[in-house]
């Protein structure tokens, strides 16, 4: 007797992962967002291969089974999360560990880049202009990483590696461990202040122009979690009034930027497109894990990375 392997659906994104290695375990179906309603009720597991997608949040709520596993190739969840999906007992896994040093790595570029007044150099190399300055020191600066998780851990030790001394807050206080209690009083002694939370209920629209006013005139503000954690209004309003001296975003509340947005052309703001944990290879790293991951689905195993669907994370260490 032979035995139908597992259906497993995939919400496409342009290159498709590479599933090869699951020839013959698993019987692979590709849907883009309009077919995914549709196709929903026949699948056992569904891997969210286009994490910019909402289509799961719209589709979930329908009629009809639902897979019993979801994993999806990005550290965010709040994409796909709906109510019915948190209250259901679908498994939800996310793509934790392969951003986290490519994050860390991306944050302290960009440190380096504003103290050393790198942009401001490049444009005096396109004006051929010969311009000395003074630049700011990095060792002995102070940090505050908001984001506990994986990441966040990861930008402190990078960090650290630069002799910035750095304090990381996340949702409860423990060893080694701020809790939000303490965010006002760290931002406001802090030099750099990097966001790198989770997108949750109470982390949406926290760093808002009472956070913004607290921050030291000389901080600069450097955001690598989620767009929705900016009030973006208030950023632009703390640059334009010089209250920071400097910003860094590679997340925005409304993804690709617009054209039209008035954050392109903000004083002391390096724009960059949701690329700080795409290294080169990325795409494949995410595959293995999910190959990885069915391969312990298929056989049975408890999964790894498995969210707390209630929270909107993986809880951590």
């Amino acid at each position: 007797m032979t035995l139908t392997p597992p259906t497993l659906l995939v919400l496409d994104a342009d290159p498709p992962p590479r599933l090869g290695r699951l020839t013959g375990r698993a019987r692979v179906v590709h849907t883009d967002a309009a077919g995914l309603a549709a196709r929903l009720p026949v699948a056992d597991v569904l891997l969210v291969w286009d994490f910019t997608s909402h289509a799961v949040r719209e589709a979930w709520p329908g009629q009809g089974p639902r897979p019993r596993w979801v994993h999806t190739a990005s550290a965010g969840v709040d994409h796909l999360m709906c109510p019915e999906l948190a209250a259901s007992d679908t498994v939800v896994t996310n793509a934790r560990g392969i951003f986290d040093q490519p994050i860390a790595e991306y944050v302290a570029a960009v440190l380096l880049a504003v103290a050393k007044d790198l942009p401001r150099t490049l444009e005096l190399q396109r004006e051929r202009t010969w311009q000395h300055r003074e630049t700011r020191r990095v060792a002995g600066t102070r940090a505050c990483v908001v984001g506990s998780g994986p990441i966040g851990r990861a930008i402190a030790r990078t960090l650290k590696a630069l002799d910035v001394t750095t304090a990381l807050v996340g949702r409860t206080p423990r060893t080694g461990i701020h809790g939000p209690g303490d965010l006002d009083r760290l931002i406001s002694r802090a030099d750099w202040v990097i966001a790198a939370a989770p997108l949750t209920e109470q982390t949406h629209g926290m760093f808002d122009a009472h956070r913004f006013g607290v921050m030291q005139p000389s901080a600069v503000f450097v955001n690598v979690g989620r767009g929705q954690l900016v009030d973006e209004d208030a950023l632009a309003l703390a640059l334009q009034r010089r209250w920071i001296a400097a910003a860094a975003l590679d997340v925005f509340t409304a993804e690709p930027l617009p054209r039209e947005s008035p954050l392109w052309g903000l004083p002391g703001l390096i724009v960059s497109p949701h690329m700080s944990g795409d290294t080169i290879g990325w795409r494949d790293e995410l595959g293995s894990q999910f190959v990885e991951l069915y391969e312990r689905w298929a056989a049975g195993r408890s999964l790894v990375n498995v969210v707390d669907k209630k929270r909107g994370y993986v809880p951590g260490h």
